[in-house]
């Protein structure tokens, strides 16, 4: 099978098309022909050796994180699915590998496509989605009418959060540039902020919950305006201890993750909020809940730009140079 594979880190030169042998179907595995997968961040900083500290993956490594695609086959284990059903869903950070035209995925980490969408809109959602969903409801509990603050809310994790805090009753604000104040109006944000012109520190105050995902100062200023009690959850901001103790790292790893995030677990507490970090992982169930929430039309996918399979390498620069103008981009394989 064809695949797009990471053979050293640290940057586009160490990605190269590769032939590879169909993947192995274990017992409880779903060999899946993928029809689209989506372009992530984080598949840069895997294939840059952002993570290999505490995810040492083996290389050559297929790099991808996100699917849509047709059962092929199923283990002689598998009960939730059979050979021909439409499927979308986030591999186990151990077995990712969609920038592929198979993969084998535990039936437990994919979910039933959502009927209303096309392969490549299912395949721009499982990890934005995903992630949204662990931030928001199984993390931060989000109930009807508290107040949320969801950071670049044109993007692809933002454009789906922002949705999904308001199926949840939420009232919701976000950041974005000039040229997207009208798409996250209309994604349903109550108040959008030009992040160009205003400073979200000095409009907003007294809110519930932050999802942050760029990190920085943008974070440090988000604790200041949660109230006493409130919470503030990154995917961009430094790793603490809990995150060090749920992926089982050594102790030094666990001290330098500790260290890494005392001044903003400092800053947190003395402003009376709680700070978390979040490093999402796979989960077909929660997909299944998402998804009626999505043929409801309540959460739409927001997809910038579809690009061939071939041009695998051309969609992670564009989107390492920052050209998506709003939500996912996704590559094609039919």
């Amino acid at each position: 099978m064809r695949a797009f594979t990471v053979e050293k880190y640290g940057g586009e030169a160490g990605m190269r098309a590769a032939e590879l042998p169909v993947p192995r179907v274990g017992a409880d595995d779903v060999l899946v022909k993928i029809h689209a997968a989506g372009v992530n961040p984080l598949d840069l900083r895997i294939r840059n050796g952002d993570f290999k500290a505490f995810l040492p993956y083996r290389l050559p490594l297929v790099l991808g994180n996100d699917l849509a695609g047709t059962v092929v086959r199923v283990g002689p284990s598998v009960t939730r699915f059979a050979v021909g059903d439409e499927v979308y869903g986030r591999p186990d950070k151990d077995r990712m590998g969609t920038f592929a035209e198979l993969i084998a995925v535990h039936q437990h980490d994919l979910a039933p496509k959502p009927a209303t969408l096309t392969m490549a809109e299912a395949a721009s959602l499982p990890l934005v989605a995903l992630t949204a969903w662990q931030a928001l409801v199984e993390r931060a509990h989000v109930q009807p009418g508290q107040k949320v603050l969801i950071h670049a809310g044109a993007g692809g994790l933002g454009s789906i959060a922002v949705q999904l805090a308001k199926a949840l009753g939420a009232q919701v604000a976000t950041t974005v540039s000039t040229t997207k104040v009208p798409l996250a109006r209309g994604l349903g944000a109550d108040v959008v902020i030009d992040y160009r012109t205003q400073d979200f520190e000095d409009i907003l105050d007294g809110y519930d919950i932050v999802l942050d995902s760029l990190g920085g100062q943008n974070l440090a200023k988000s604790l200041r305006l949660l109230k006493p009690g409130g919470t503030a959850i990154s995917v961009a901001g430094p790793p603490d201890p809990a995150f060090a103790r749920e992926l089982g790292l050594n102790h030094f790893l666990r001290l330098a993750m500790t260290a890494l995030s005392f001044k903003t677990r400092r800053d947190a507490k003395r402003h009376g909020v709680t700070y978390s970090f979040l490093f999402m992982r796979a989960s077909g169930d929660q997909l299944r809940e998402l998804t009626p929430l999505v043929d409801a039309g309540k959460v739409r996918p927001v997809v910038d730009r579809v690009f061939p399979f071939a041009e695998t390498l051309q969609a992670m620069e564009y989107v390492e140079k920052g050209r998506a103008k709003a939500g996912k981009v996704v590559v094609s394989m039919t």
